[in-house]
């Protein structure tokens, strides 16, 4: 198994357990499972019936975005929307154009909803629901050839109808279903007009309904498995996260940032970690879950320097700025020289709710021949950060 896999397998166990994996895979339901916290918000879960209906492996699915499923057909108003119900840690349904593995597209039913922690509101997964929808051809546009009519003069259109239906969307299901369905003296159904791929394709009733319900029944194993780790979660949020939350859509953005840093929250006691990249994982050797709540001076160690503590304590009372080199140390207890950058940044209304912490092993000169100077790199982290926050409360006052 790949280490990435692996980790995110991990991840997704120490929340539920790794027993939900066995029963989530007992439902009869398509669905994915992403988490947010994640960079690159991946998929963590996907269930036997989806697979099998997209085609590809749980290989080559998990860790993946949910876009791989989409192609050029696509509509991109739809995918829009998923992504603002995201951005606003919301419940949302909608049709879709998506394409297997071996390039079929097809259209399905798809519901989301999130998943919240009880502990602290935050956003911990999104579950979604794909549910199959059966085309069903235009009444109006068929002719129903019925036995001992002569179709000789149908056979120009039966000949075009065939050299074309390689654009068509694959629908022959719904053709047979509406064979099956008419008098036996029915012969042959022949489409005058052509059904384009990207024609809107509403789902029914029974299907959204359907949705629904595969809804309910994932929520129900996870909310089951979460209590026997005691990382409780639920359909609704019980509580507000301090700050607000630290919502799914800032979680993101902060992942398309590949260096290594922590977000702190400046308005909670003590100023807890409430992000953590990739890389600063990588670099510390911690798992996420023992990193975010906690104060980083977790990192400190013995040999750590108290003048340089202070000289960061007294920066972030004064909310300004600093640079130093700290030894810090790793979960494994290696100790590494940390050229880190500390930076306030401030909401809409101008006042300081994080701060972020950039971290750079070791100083050397060899850091400058990598393209930026360190000093550049930790700069243009500050700045997206900046813009991910600044984002986020533009996108809350016009919510």
């Amino acid at each position: 198994m790949e280490p990435q896999l692996e980790s995110i397998e991990k991840s997704f166990d120490l929340r539920y357990s790794c027993l939900a994996r066995e029963a989530l895979n007992e439902l009869p339901d398509f669905f994915t499972i992403t988490d947010p916290c994640i960079c690159g918000h991946p998929i963590v879960f996907a269930s036997n019936g989806f697979l099998k209906m997209v085609g590809y492996s749980k290989e080559e699915v998990i860790g993946k975005n949910g876009r791989i499923f989409q192609g050029p057909e696509t509509d991109r108003r739809a995918v829009m929307e998923i992504r603002e119900a995201i951005r606003e840690e919301r419940a949302m349904q909608i049709s879709l154009l998506n394409y297997r593995k071996d390039g079929t597209p097809f259209w399905m039913l798809f519901q989301m909803c999130p998943v919240f922690s009880k502990e602290d509101g935050r956003v911990i997964n999104f579950v979604g629901v794909q549910v199959p929808i059966l085309r069903k051809p235009r009444l109006s546009g068929l002719r129903i050839v019925r036995s001992g009519m002569s179709l000789c003069e149908d056979e120009g259109r039966i000949r075009e109808s065939v050299l074309r239906c390689c654009r068509r969307e694959v629908c022959s299901d719904s053709i047979m279903e509406l064979g099956r369905a008419s008098s036996p003296e029915t012969l042959s159904i022949h489409d005058d007009r052509e059904i384009e791929i990207n024609e809107p394709c509403e789902a029914s009733e029974l299907e959204k309904t359907k949705a629904a319900a595969a809804i309910n029944n994932i929520l129900s194993v996870l909310t089951h498995y979460s209590e026997l780790t005691g990382r409780f979660v639920c359909r609704k949020r019980c509580c507000l996260a301090a700050n607000g939350q630290l919502g799914a859509s800032l979680n993101i953005s902060l992942g398309r940032i590949k260096q290594s840093f922590v977000l702190t929250d400046a308005l909670l006691s003590d100023m807890p970690i409430v992000y953590a990249s990739d890389a600063f994982l990588k670099l510390t050797g911690y798992a996420r879950h023992e990193v975010l709540g906690r104060n980083c001076r977790f990192l400190s160690g013995i040999d750590t320097d108290p003048a340089t503590q202070f000289q960061i304590k007294q920066s972030i009372r004064a909310q300004q700025p600093c640079t130093v080199r700290i030894l810090n140390y790793r979960k494994d207890g290696t100790s590494f020289w940390n050229f880190l950058h500390i930076s306030p940044v401030r909401n809409a209304s101008g006042k300081v709710a994080f701060f972020v912490g950039i971290q750079i092993e070791g100083h050397c000169k060899d850091h400058a021949t990598q393209g930026l100077s360190p000093e550049r790199r930790q700069l243009s982290v500050v700045g997206a950060v900046k813009v991910a926050v600044s984002g986020l409360s533009m996108g809350a006052s016009t919510s």
